[in-house]
């Protein structure tokens, strides 16, 4: 009977830790949590991912330099690495006029409470001047994103 028991017990072990390994192992390695797709919030129409951001990573000197349809490419590159891109892979926005440039890169995606969170990092070219800047945003029921701090 006792051998019987740790013969069960092994292969439930064996079953068990096979169906770990097989979900540690996907192409790609770690697999951040999926968010449910959400197409860009709708808060104020055309200013929806500005006032959802809050203004974005970049500081306002250098983002305030910026015309709004430059200001609305940063933040709709922050919006896009946030919701959709996988881990290390960036979403690069530009200026039509050469004068400003930049690329989002998120983290893997984390819980605090209830809401999925990501880490961030912005880097721009801005009129010649470098910045870059990391933070961290949370996932509003809306799909909005909010900074965090």
């Amino acid at each position: 009977m006792t051998m019987a028991f740790s013969s069960v017990a092994k292969l439930f072990f064996l079953a068990g830790l096979s169906a770990t390994v097989a979900g540690c192992t996907t192409a790609g390695g770690a697999r951040p949590m999926a968010f449910a797709p959400v197409e860009a919030p709708k808060i104020g129409g055309g200013d929806a991912i500005l006032v959802s951001l809050n203004g974005g990573l970049l500081p306002q000197e250098a983002i305030g330099s910026l015309g709004r349809p430059d200001q609305m490419r940063a933040l709709s590159a922050e919006y896009e690495a946030l919701e959709k891109a996988p881990l290390g892979q960036k979403v690069a926005w530009k200026s039509p006029t050469g004068n400003a440039s930049g690329e989002v890169s998120a983290g893997t995606p984390y819980q605090v409470g209830q809401q999925n969170c990501r880490q961030y990092t912005h880097s721009a070219t801005i009129r010649g001047a470098q910045v870059q800047r990391q933070g961290a945003a949370c996932r509003n029921e809306d799909g909005s994103w909010t900074p965090l701090g």
